[in-house]
């Protein structure tokens, strides 16, 4: 007998062009609003405020990538004295992982506040906007961890199209590999069903048709419309189903090497892949058909399993080769001398990460370590 699953949304998302009209909906709140300071500079924050003119608003502009957990004790602090009634995340990734944690600190300072949470991306990359996940790092251990809280999940995502069109080529693939890595993942992971499947179908559809074209021509309005959606689609499936050994191997090696999120997640993709489906041993694991069915959808072809597999390897590496993805971190320039001082340590967090309890096939410490002298090249 099948076991039982639960999938549930809980995010209003509101996606196309002149989705900040939504927030005209609010009236007379206290907003504060986690952000960066280029969100600031570029006046996206300015063009927000204006959309609440009759509510007291106050901007915390000091989230950085990776958002330190410094940076959230700080914004806490700051947030808490205001009084919000709305925090609204603005920014990429690391804005909405900020706000999330953030607003996590708030609610349990005063547990009887209701605080409504809108996360605002502008990059199409984390899907943090419908998730239930947040990323801090600890600079001091060199590490990123995961929290996970469906606390954390926003009320409300507001997918404008205009705030990606200006985002340069480089972030923009970095980010949508990101989409494509939660999606791969969810797509295979332990708890993955028939909704998470459709969700991360069309978002691994949504991305090898507009990744390019967005990668090309930023002001490709249709096309940063389609990698929104794609995003958000891809945290869908993957606050559903989970995630995977990819990820657990990105959080470890990516916080101690300060290599961007989506980058070391693309750079890890093909190896992990290849892991997943048994290519290592040339006997196909569960994973395999899975990725074959994948590569048919996106007429690859492949007569078998393992065939499938590799031509869908084929294709992300040559995403990557397209996207100036370096394919090693030797060719990418990271520090070797501190990969081989961090292995083993790379190993045991990869394997104690959150994310790697999703994954299809269970990894031993050899495995890992085998991957990531792969990925090291």
């Amino acid at each position: 007998m099948s076991a039982m699953h639960t999938f549930s949304l809980k995010t209003e998302v509101v996606s196309g062009v002149g989705t900040l009209e939504r927030l005209r909906e609010f009236h007379r709140e206290r907003v504060g609003i986690v952000t960066d300071a280029l969100m600031v500079k570029l006046g996206v924050a300015d063009r927000v405020r204006q959309y609440l003119s009759d509510s007291a608003v106050t901007i915390y502009d000091k989230v950085t990538p990776d958002p330190p957990i410094a940076s959230v004790k700080e914004g806490a602090r700051e947030l808490s004295a205001f009084r919000p009634t709305i925090i609204i995340g603005l920014g990429g990734g690391s804005a909405i992982d900020a706000a999330k944690a953030i607003l996590a600190i708030l609610r349990e300072m005063n547990s009887r506040s209701r605080i409504t949470f809108i996360a605002i991306p502008t990059t199409s990359g984390t899907g943090s906007e419908v998730t239930a996940y947040s990323v801090i790092s600890d600079p001091e251990k060199g590490t990123k961890f995961p929290l996970v809280s469906d606390e954390l999940i926003p009320d409300i995502a507001l997918l404008e199209p205009e705030f990606v069109r200006t985002v340069p080529p480089q972030i923009t693939a970095d980010t949508g590999m990101d989409v494509l890595t939660h999606a791969l993942e969810a797509y295979v992971a332990n708890c993955a069903t028939d909704f998470s499947d459709a969700l991360a179908e069309k978002a691994v559809s949504l991305t090898f048709k507009n990744l390019p074209v967005v990668f090309d021509d930023g002001q490709n309005v249709e096309g940063r419309i389609a990698m929104h959606n794609a995003s958000c689609m891809a945290g869908m499936a993957f606050n559903s189903a989970g995630l995977g050994l990819n990820h657990g191997l990105a959080h470890a090696i990516g916080g101690r090497l300060h290599i961007p999120h989506g980058r070391i997640n693309a750079m890890l993709l093909p190896y992990v892949i290849g892991f997943n489906a048994g290519l290592d041993k040339n006997s196909p694991e569960p994973a395999a058909e899975r990725y074959a069915r994948l590569a048919r959808l996106l007429d690859l072809g492949g007569e078998t399993a393992l065939k499938g597999t590799q031509n869908l390897i084929d294709a992300i590496v040559g995403l990557n080769k397209r996207f100036g993805v370096p394919l090693t971190l030797k060719a990418l320039g990271a520090d070797m001398d501190v990969l081989a001082q961090s292995k083993d340590a790379l190993v045991a967090s990869a394997l104690a990460d959150f994310c790697t309890s999703g994954n299809p096939r269970k990894p031993s410490a050899e495995d890992v370590r085998r991957l990531i002298d792969k990925v090291a090249g």
